[in-house]
């Protein structure tokens, strides 16, 4: 790994990925756009016009020999073959897809194996630092309501298995309630804010999620309660919804960059 400046790599140049690519492309001390993987050449290079330093654009697998960190910025079907490449060469490897992360935990176990780190960054969240600290004592409960417009859940696999049409109620309605792991399989485009609780708290399993389908919300608002022995915690994040992709907030491409600045700096504030 490079001693003075850190090379980064994206797979995926959609909402989350273009952003951070022109961030890097105009300049973070410490940090280089290095390359890129994605699936459509022409449109990549049509987004890349007038970047001060064209990236590669490479297959997902070949990035590794051009970066120390990978982000990964793409399709939850993309995640497992990202997150490989990235951990069997040792890389540090930075998902957006963190719920794709919780039922493939054997990548963990590589990462130690090979010496990689994976780094799930706050994304559209709040309040991690309080939850991990809360997680080092005694923890009783820790959920997290999610509201968004009905708009923004079209398509979760878990509202096409039960049919349900989001874009017909007319009032705030829950369309979901379990724990964190059921709640990435059956909306890995909405709740990676959940599995970023869930890894930093008290687990999966034990992270209970609400997910609500409001059309009296315009931003994708998420909720978070605990209540430990330590602390209790009750905080509120209102997200824009990225115009490209309303899944995802505006925020999320903040979040990645500022985990990567965390990465080269000399200060770093939070736990």
């Amino acid at each position: 790994m490079s001693t003075d400046t850190l090379t980064v790599g994206i797979v995926g140049l959609g909402a989350i990925g273009m952003h951070l690519a022109r961030a890097l492309d105009a300049g973070v001390p410490g940090l280089k756009l290095a390359a890129v993987a994605v699936r459509d050449r022409e449109k990549a290079l049509a987004g890349m016009k007038g970047f001060r330093d064209r990236p590669l654009i490479l297959d997902i697998e070949k990035l590794p020999r051009e970066c120390d960190i990978i982000v990964e910025a793409a399709p939850a079907a993309i995640f497992e073959r990202a997150a490989t490449a990235a951990i069997e060469a040792g890389c540090i490897f930075v998902p957006s897809s963190c719920g794709a992360l919780l039922p493939r935990m054997h990548l963990v176990e590589r990462a130690k194996e090979t010496g990689a780190r994976i780094i799930v960054p706050t994304g559209a969240l709040l309040g991690l630092d309080a939850v991990r600290a809360a997680a080092e004592g005694h923890v009783s409960t820790v959920t997290i309501e999610t509201r968004k417009p009905p708009g923004g859940l079209v398509g979760a696999p878990y509202l096409e298995k039960n049919d349900i049409d989001v874009l017909g109620v007319n009032e705030a309605t829950m369309v979901f309630k379990g724990n964190a792991f059921d709640a990435a399989q059956g909306f890995p485009a909405n709740v990676n804010v959940a599995a970023a609780l869930a890894l930093a708290g008290i687990g999966p399993a034990r992270t209970m999620v609400e997910i609500w389908a409001d059309p009296g919300v315009t931003r994708n608002t998420h909720t978070i309660r605990v209540e430990a022995e330590e602390v209790r915690l009750t905080m509120t994040i209102e997200n824009v919804p990225s115009v490209e992709n309303p899944r995802t907030g505006k925020i999320t491409p903040l979040s990645i960059l500022a985990c990567l600045r965390g990465l080269t700096s000399t200060l770093k504030v939070g736990s």
